[in-house]
């Protein structure tokens, strides 16, 4: 991933020099496990955690020097480990144990890793969405379908919807997590046919890791979940975005994204305020879809093995792991310092003329004797002269000779409160969300 979507902190597990630092863990706990059943004596074993090498960047040098002449990078690595480490300890180093052993086991350990990040980054978000829908739980504003006034609503119950996404996006994070939280110390074809399945609990357990039954990798469905979870993340984001976007349009102007002191939202004309954050999160959910295309077609492998998914792996996974913490971060920020302008909000509610109350009014008229479809076509006749002459709808129907209202009926079905104070039953689902 380019450095300018990638956080450090999920940055730095997806280093070369963290993947083989985790590759030596997993060999180190291996040949540990093996002195605890008395096939390694257990001095090697010390000697091996004692001078097993700090990996850095020379080290990730020194393998791909080697694997230039091995052409297999897990074998270059052990060899690099054992010249290191020096015989006849070193010679212990990957013993049983084939190269997805090493390699799955280690993944399972960083994504692990990788998903705390995920899960913590979108507590961040549950937490910031529930604290800014209650700021605006009775802020009213037009509720708008195919992109055109329906009915009033409320910006927090709006805001409180997206909190609910967002904690249910939190919960398929966790879940992805666990998925591949998992290791497999069982050999070639995972028969456990040359390393005993004690040597795979005790790495697992280790690492924090569940031992799973596996051919010669761990089943990629797995992975493929993980991947759906951070695509899943990534839609949530882009809904929220997608609306923010739509509400800072000058015509609109009912919200704004976060505007730096002495930031610029166009090299050429300076009144320019572009949602800029929402737009870029918008597109870095398409990638992220993208990498769930790809690990679901790594689910189906040749027989015990291939690696035709191997390739795949070592861009998706860093990147959907890096874009998801991305956005989920800086949607964070998003929200955190959202503008918003209630009297615009409020102003646009009147921009059409009274015509969101269309429905008390049909109703009303409904109660009040008139078939359905008769007071249907009474108030639509109105409300689009209201609209095509610019007129108060409310005073259209009041000069209607068929509307019978009284001047009560009326008031109430124009009555905003009215129209809103259902509004915040959703507030009630936020009551156990943190």
């Amino acid at each position: 991933m380019i450095a300018r979507y990638s956080m450090p902190e999920m940055a730095a597990l997806w280093t070369d020099e963290a993947r083989l630092a985790t590759w030596l863990e997993v060999e180190i706990l291996a040949v540990e496990a093996w002195a605890k059943l008395g096939v390694v004596p257990s001095e090697a074993a010390q000697a091996v955690r004692e001078r097993a090498p700090v990996v850095t960047a020379e080290t990730v040098r020194a393998v791909a020097e080697r694997e230039a002449v091995t052409d297999h990078d897990v074998a270059a690595f052990v060899d690099v480990v054992q010249d290191a480490i020096g015989a006849p300890e070193g010679n212990w180093v990957h013993y049983g144990l084939t190269s997805s052993d090493v390699v799955d086991t280690a993944l399972g350990a960083t994504l692990a890793k990788a998903g705390d990040l995920l899960v913590e980054a979108a507590d961040g978000l549950v937490a910031a969405l529930r604290r800014r829908a209650f700021e605006f739980r009775d802020t009213p504003m037009a509720g708008r379908t195919h992109g055109i006034h329906a009915e009033p609503t409320t910006f927090g119950a709006k805001m409180a919807l997206w909190c609910l996404h967002a904690d249910r996006d939190r919960a398929r994070l966790r879940a992805g997590r666990d998925a591949v939280a998992v290791g497999k110390l069982s050999g070639a074809v995972g028969t456990y046919s040359n390393v005993d399945p004690s040597i795979e609990a005790y790495v697992c357990g280790r690492l924090g890791l569940t031992p799973v039954p596996s051919t010669q990798v761990v089943a990629r469905d797995r992975h493929a979940e993980f991947l759906w979870a951070c695509a899943s993340a990534g839609a949530g984001v882009e809904l929220m975005a997608t609306e923010i976007r739509h509400l800072q349009r000058t015509e609109v102007g009912e919200a704004f994204e976060p505007f730096g002191a002495g930031q610029k939202g166009s090299s050429a004309m300076p009144h320019k305020r572009n949602p800029i954050t929402t737009e870029r999160l918008s597109g870095l959910a398409r990638v992220l879809r993208g990498y769930l295309g790809a690990g679901l077609e790594d689910v189906a492998l040749w027989h015990e093995r291939d690696i035709s998914h191997s390739s795949v792996e070592r861009v998706i996974l860093p990147d959907a792991s890096l874009l998801a913490y991305y956005v989920l971060r800086r949607m964070t920020r998003v929200v955190d310092g959202l503008e918003v302008d209630a009297a615009r909000m409020l102003d646009n509610l009147d921009r059409s003329h009274g015509l969101v109350f269309s429905q008390p009014v049909l109703l009303a008229l409904v109660a009040s004797g008139l078939p359905r479809d008769a007071a249907y076509r009474i108030v639509q006749r109105n409300a689009m002269a209201a609209w095509e002459q610019g007129k108060s709808f409310r005073t259209l129907l009041e000069g209607d000779p068929d509307v019978t209202l009284d001047a009560d009926a009326m008031d109430e079905a124009f009555d905003l409160a009215r129209a809103v104070r259902h509004a915040g039953r959703v507030f009630d689902h936020l009551e156990g969300i943190k």
